[in-house]
């Protein structure tokens, strides 16, 4: 049991900061791609569409996930602190709300890599929706150009 607890929150912290590091790479590379994506160079829609949602369900899978990361480690350090006072025969209130305090961080650093992570995801999700309606319109007026060009 000292393992676990020595090494849970390196753990999970190492797990959550893997996850932000994820969702920040996947973002800053989306933006630079919609940046100098040219929509012209597309003969169909979906094709377009597959290179510009590419990662964005990783993206929301880390978003949904990171709470359910840190309440794991909350709900194992919550564990740990009632066999440590189990085993201790002790009723201390100091122990127990210590125990807990450190064990709920893990939630809340989960909660931190989750918020951003689903603002990065819809962000990206509105610029996608802006590549797509840029094209239909491009494919719209393609016609029409080329119709008053010949004349």
């Amino acid at each position: 049991m000292d393992n676990i607890q020595l090494y849970l929150d390196l753990t999970f912290f190492t797990i959550l900061g893997l996850m932000m590091f994820i969702a920040l790479w996947i973002t800053f590379e989306r933006l630079f791609l919609f940046k100098r994506i040219n929509i012209e160079s597309y003969a169909h829609i979906e094709l377009l569409n597959i290179d510009i949602t590419k990662n964005l369900t990783t993206l929301s899978t880390i978003g949904a996930n990171a709470p359910y990361v840190g309440l794991l480690g909350t709900v194992i350090g919550i564990l740990i602190t009632f066999y440590e006072i189990g085993m201790n025969d002790s009723l201390e209130t100091s122990v127990i709300m210590t125990g807990l305090a450190l064990a709920l961080k893990l939630t809340a650093a989960g909660i931190a890599v989750a918020i951003p992570a689903l603002m990065f995801y819809n962000g990206l999700l509105r610029k996608v929706e802006e590549l797509q309606a840029k094209y239909r319109v491009y494919q719209d007026l393609s016609p029409q150009a080329q119709t008053l060009n010949k004349d």
